[in-house]
């Protein structure tokens, strides 16, 4: 089970990860969609594809961009579409 963690606030957690380039890809199913907050971001990466991003919210402070995700990734990454990655300070670990 890991759990991603935000100024002490479990915002997602999940025993289904999928672990690419070093980030822990949570289903989207397991973050608590309360803390999210959808940004106007987008990167490209040439073999996951465009990534989207949220806005973490919790306890009136926000983390802008700190949470990734591809909607429609390419073949390569079809794996993790759908799962959302994590940034900025915020802690992934193992329970």
């Amino acid at each position: 089970m890991k759990q991603a963690i935000w100024k002490g606030t479990i915002i997602a957690e999940s025993d289904s990860t999928k672990n690419i380039e070093g980030n822990a890809y949570f289903p989207e199913e397991d973050i608590k969609k309360d803390f999210f907050k959808p940004s106007d971001t987008h990167t490209v990466c040439h073999w996951k594809g465009t990534a989207s991003y949220y806005n973490i919210e919790v306890n009136g402070e926000t983390n802008k961009d700190a949470a990734w995700y591809y909607p429609e990734a390419k073949d390569m990454a079809k794996n993790i579409e759908g799962h959302v990655a994590f940034w900025k300070g915020v802690q992934v670990v193992d329970v």
